[in-house]
């Protein structure tokens, strides 16, 4: 994201398949960055719906969807023009 926005270095947009999963995926994230990181997120925005989860990270901003809510906001689309990269994981890849 740097140089087309000031405000973040890196967007990361992954789904959970439920709201729940969401909730688990934010849950995974914040334990994560604190305990290996020392770092804690500045805002969170959305945990109680999960429907649409908006972590920031100051360097990173992480967006957290159910499919529907990712399909509807269409993010990849809107910032098109970032570079972006792709990572599957091997459950998700195994049909798990």
């Amino acid at each position: 994201m740097r140089g087309l926005v000031d405000y973040t270095d890196y967007m990361v947009i992954c789904s959970g398949r439920t709201p729940r999963q969401s909730k688990a995926v934010l849950e995974a994230v914040r334990f994560d960055m604190k305990h290996n990181h020392g770092v804690s997120p500045r805002r969170i925005e959305g945990e109680r719906e999960a429907e649409w989860i908006l972590v920031d990270l100051l360097d990173c901003v992480l967006h957290v969807f159910t499919p529907d809510a990712r399909e509807f906001y269409r993010l990849e689309h809107l910032w098109q023009d970032a570079p972006s990269e792709t990572y599957t994981s091997p459950a998700a890849a195994a049909g798990g």
